[in-house]
């Protein structure tokens, strides 16, 4: 298997391992969505429950009633319903925030995160990551500006041609453009969130710099990541809504519910399969083992006794080599024999 397949997969298996997370956050935006649709929704019972066209809207979608309903004078203005969504949307942001560090913490350690450690990391790293969306929105904002003029800059020049497909295909290209260099920004700052969380950074500059020199090392391995889990989403987009169209009728207002959450869940899935991947890369290229304090010379123990002096083995007298000649067989032999003569 290639890096780009192993990474993917290690992802994955992450991802997999720490399901709750996907759960806990789509019950939080549900839940937030729930409150910041409610004065819309009030709205929309105050207008239909007085209308011949309510049958309309509510076994279907019918879009020139709807426009119709927003316009009556009796519609309270439209931010009114508006300013509520927007709210709770950016109460799910700080959320988010908030969370996001206990949750890169539970993708890099190896066993299950308590309650109580995931909430001191998220504790801990809540400022510094407000300093990296701060160091984000430095980066990404002057970049997505020029890039998104260049490209109303060449389709308008585009239009002036006698080619008539030339400006769609012109902004294909150049939204193409846009979405690689914004995932590559986001996967850059992606490895300095994991980097502030695992080596516990407070000099967010820091792991932005490390964060930069690693994914312009590993440029192509992590974008191909980063894009084949992107076109996995889209695929999933595009399947449920297909789904929604084809296979629903129109007044299947439970199964548009259902098909709808299934998609919202598994878009943060490829949300999530994204950071997961990114904490499995640096856990295998960046991260460095923490060095070892060198050893300390162990005193040996005091002792009171007097100690012995080594002396060596007394040496043993060696027999004479007559001695040796003399207890030979033939030497008593011979002698036994002179004195039989004798």
């Amino acid at each position: 298997m290639n890096d780009e397949g192993s990474l993917i997969s290690a992802g994955l298996r992450i991802v997999n391992r720490h399901k709750r997370y996907i759960f806990w956050f789509w019950v939080l935006n549900l839940s937030l969505a729930q409150f910041g649709a409610a004065a819309f929704r009030n709205q929309v019972h105050d207008a239909l429950d007085r209308s011949l066209l309510a049958d309309r809207l509510l076994h279907g979608f019918d879009l020139t009633v709807y426009f119709e309903m927003v316009t009556r004078p009796e519609w309270s203005p439209f931010m009114g319903s508006a300013l509520p969504a927007l709210y709770f949307g950016f109460l799910f942001f700080l959320v988010t925030l908030f969370c996001l560090p206990g949750v890169l913490e539970g993708y890099t350690e190896e066993g299950k995160l308590s309650r109580g450690e995931f909430f001191r990391t998220c504790g801990r790293n809540l400022w510094r990551f407000v300093r990296l969306l701060v160091f984000f929105a430095i980066v990404a904002g002057p970049i997505a500006g020029l890039l998104l003029g260049a490209q109303g800059a060449l389709v308008k020049a585009a239009g002036n041609s006698t080619n008539e497909k030339l400006p769609f295909y012109t902004q294909l290209t150049t939204l193409f453009v846009i979405f690689l260099t914004l995932t590559v920004i986001r996967l850059w700052f992606d490895l300095a969130q994991v980097d502030v969380v695992v080596r516990d950074q407070r000099a967010v500059r820091k792991s932005v710099a490390r964060g930069f020199r690693c994914a312009r090392r590993h440029l192509l391995r992590l974008l191909a990541t980063y894009v084949g889990i992107a076109l996995m989403g889209l695929l999933v987009l595009v399947g449920g809504v297909w789904g929604w169209h084809v296979l629903l009728p129109p007044g299947n207002i439970l199964g548009a519910l259902l098909i709808s959450q299934i998609i919202l869940i598994l878009l943060l899935w490829a949300r999530f399969w994204q950071r997961a991947s990114a904490a499995a890369f640096y856990l295998h290229e960046m991260a460095v083992a923490p060095a070892l304090p060198p050893p300390q010379p162990v005193p040996l123990p005091e002792s009171t006794a007097p100690v012995a002096p080594l002396l060596p083995p007394p040496l043993r007298a060696r027999p004479r080599p007559e001695a040796v000649f003399s207890t030979t067989p033939s030497k008593r032999l011979s002698d036994k024999a002179f004195g039989m003569a004798r």
